[in-house]
């Protein structure tokens, strides 16, 4: 089993009430790009992009990235 990394950006711009507008504006994207990453819809990251959001949200990437490890399988005595 593999580690899932997701994107919190609507959760976080949210919290700052901010609207996608704003972003989109301020960091050269277009309202799809973004919703894709709002919604952890995209198949590629674009390190350049996020650079692009923290910048303008004033965050660390780790605001907006979350990385979540893989479960360890339980062993029977766990079960």
């Amino acid at each position: 089993m593999s580690g899932k990394i997701v994107i919190t950006l609507d959760e976080y711009r949210k919290s700052k009430g901010v609207s996608k507008y704003k972003i989109c504006r301020a960091c050269n994207l277009q309202q799809t790009q973004l919703n894709a990453y709002c919604n952890n819809k995209m198949s590629r990251i674009d390190l350049d992009v996020l650079t692009r959001i923290c910048d303008f949200l004033e965050c660390d990437l780790t605001d907006i990235v979350k990385y979540y490890p893989p479960e360890k399988e339980k062993s029977k005595d766990e079960r």
